[in-house]
């Protein structure tokens, strides 16, 4: 009972940031932005101190150890996958082009136009 009441209070805070945000038109953008951003660390502090909190802490610490792991492309591999990418897209369009086209064509002499 006592994490859906912390759980509440730090959803109460993001919801103050965002409402002071929107309530406070006059003030520095700045300073309206560090409001909301205040609110979600607010937030973020009095969730972690739950069961959920800490669980989705952790979660979010291993997932990062896991991308640490990640063995990313080489700059030369992702703009080879990246061109292939491109020359697909086109022949797909070309060839969705032709077959509209063709479609266009059969439906014209269906209906007895003069296409």
């Amino acid at each position: 009972m006592l994490d859906k009441i912390k759980l509440l209070i730090a959803v109460l805070l993001v919801i103050a940031g965002v409402v002071g945000f929107y309530l406070l038109p006059d003030m520095p953008a700045l300073v309206r932005v560090l409001m909301v951003l205040g609110g979600l660390a607010a937030g973020a502090v009095v969730m972690y101190f739950t069961a959920p909190g800490k669980a989705f802490f952790a979660f979010a610490g291993e997932a990062r150890n896991e991308t640490r792991k990640v063995v990313w492309p080489t700059r030369k591999e992702t703009i080879q996958t990246t061109a292939i990418v491109l020359v697909f897209v086109l022949v797909m369009a070309l060839f969705l082009w032709v077959v509209d086209s063709i479609l266009l064509w059969l439906v014209g002499l269906a209906l007895g136009g003069s296409n």
